[in-house]
């Protein structure tokens, strides 16, 4: 099977969320069991760290890629979804899996599906560990795809799990509190293993703090560990508010693995190094990613409550809203209304979707916008919204693309 042939197959064959939304998501463990099983459970061949999080697990997961790859370690990495091309799903010290392999293991696959019809999700959780057990990582950094409890990552016995915070977001299936969500993302939390939450919520902590004692798990919180000192004085060039955040929670991990002597030892300037070139040490795009400078150009993958807040914050820190240009597109299946009050009234706003049946119709996103006083007009593709906004913006002013991870992946 060529590689083309195989991912088309992933795609049209198999239930993948974030294009079908709610439909492809599996609420129980037993199709991933029986999947990894008949490859001879690869979960089990490499010491790894859990990470889940309503944000910032994707980066927390980079950032520790690269101070393990940065202190001479082999380190798989599994994040999920991707921006543009699937292998970004599954990478080894920053390099993507070969199209060769993702090829056998569909090919390889094949009467499994027939059989036990995992999804597209679980498939992709399972080639992963099988690539990882065949390279022989030191080190496998594995983010959930949703919630925790029941996600298909959530085989693994981990030697540290992490959760960095909790937002509203995948309330359909995880929950409509704060509270209800803490205790889906707790669900990572194995017996006898210590876990780090990121950031200390009041909504949250009880929840961690019972499960945790219940699984006889040692916790601890990022704030603890790293005070705000340490972040902003190591790191000046940081321009965005989570990933101080997600800064943190990093360099309080690796002080917990020292400290319960979980591995390799990290120095203080291998961790510093890992930190301040985490983005091409460990192949990372997508977030904060500044595409263009004159209008400064910016693609950042913020799209529920959290993500959205911390990316106004920054953004209107150095910008005027009336210099502000939003390319925003989402999917149909979300609640918008508290997403969408967070947007200042007075940018300009260019609406579309992504290439994808989930997404939702920018004539429908125009009109919810236009409701809280969001101005803008319809365009049919990401890629005709930027020129737009780029045509319109001044040299001094700022377009951003934001929403929809997929809406990234096209412009990216």
């Amino acid at each position: 099977m060529i590689y083309q042939a195989a991912i088309d197959f992933l795609y049209s064959q198999l239930p993948m969320y974030q294009r079908q939304g709610k439909t492809a998501f599996k609420k129980d463990l037993t199709n991933i069991k029986l999947l990894s099983n008949e490859f001879e459970n690869p979960e089990r061949s490499f010491p790894s760290i859990h990470i889940a999080g309503t944000n910032g697990k994707g980066t927390v997961a980079h950032m520790l890629s690269a101070i393990f790859q940065s202190a001479g370690l082999r380190v798989g990495l599994y994040t999920s979804p991707h921006y543009k091309d699937f292998r970004e799903r599954i990478m080894i010290n920053g390099s993507y899996i070969s199209k060769r392999k993702v090829s056998s293991f569909v090919s390889k696959v094949q009467a499994q599906i027939d059989t036990i019809r995992p999804s597209f999700f679980e498939i992709t959780v399972v080639m992963a560990f099988d690539h990882f057990r065949n390279e022989q990582v030191d080190l496998a950094i594995i983010e959930t795809g949703l919630g925790g409890r029941l996600d298909s990552t959530n085989i693994i016995m981990p030697v540290l799990s992490i959760i960095t915070n909790i937002s509203l977001d995948h309330q359909s299936m995880l929950g409509n509190t704060l509270r209800k969500i803490a205790k889906e993302k707790a669900g990572i939390i194995k017996k006898g293993v210590s876990v780090l939450v990121g950031e200390k919520q009041s909504e949250t902590t009880a929840v961690f703090k019972k499960v945790a004692e219940q699984k006889k798990s040692k916790i601890y919180y990022a704030i603890d560990i790293v005070s705000e000192k340490k972040v902003e004085t190591n790191d000046q060039k940081l321009r965005n508010p989570y990933e101080q955040l997600n800064n943190r929670t990093s360099r309080a991990a690796i002080s917990i693995w020292n400290q319960e002597q979980l591995g390799k030892q990290i120095s203080e300037q291998v961790l510093e190094k890992g930190i301040k070139n985490y983005r091409l040490i460990s192949n990372y795009i997508g977030r904060w990613q500044v595409l263009d400078h004159s209008p400064i150009v910016i693609a950042d993958s913020a799209h529920n409550e959290g993500g959205v807040s911390l990316l106004i914050k920054q953004l209107l820190e150095k910008n005027q809203p009336t210099d502000l240009h939003f390319v925003v597109g989402f999917v149909k299946d979300k609640p918008l209304d508290k997403v969408l009050r967070l947007f200042p009234d007075k940018a300009h706003y260019y609406f579309t979707r992504a290439k994808i049946p989930r997404a939702l119709s920018p004539e429908d996103l125009k009109n919810q916008a236009g409701e809280l006083g969001l101005k803008g007009k319809v365009y049919k593709t990401a890629k005709g919204a930027l020129r737009s906004a780029k045509r319109n913006a001044t040299a001094n002013e700022t377009v951003v693309i934001c929403g929809s991870i997929f809406i990234i992946g096209e412009v990216i």
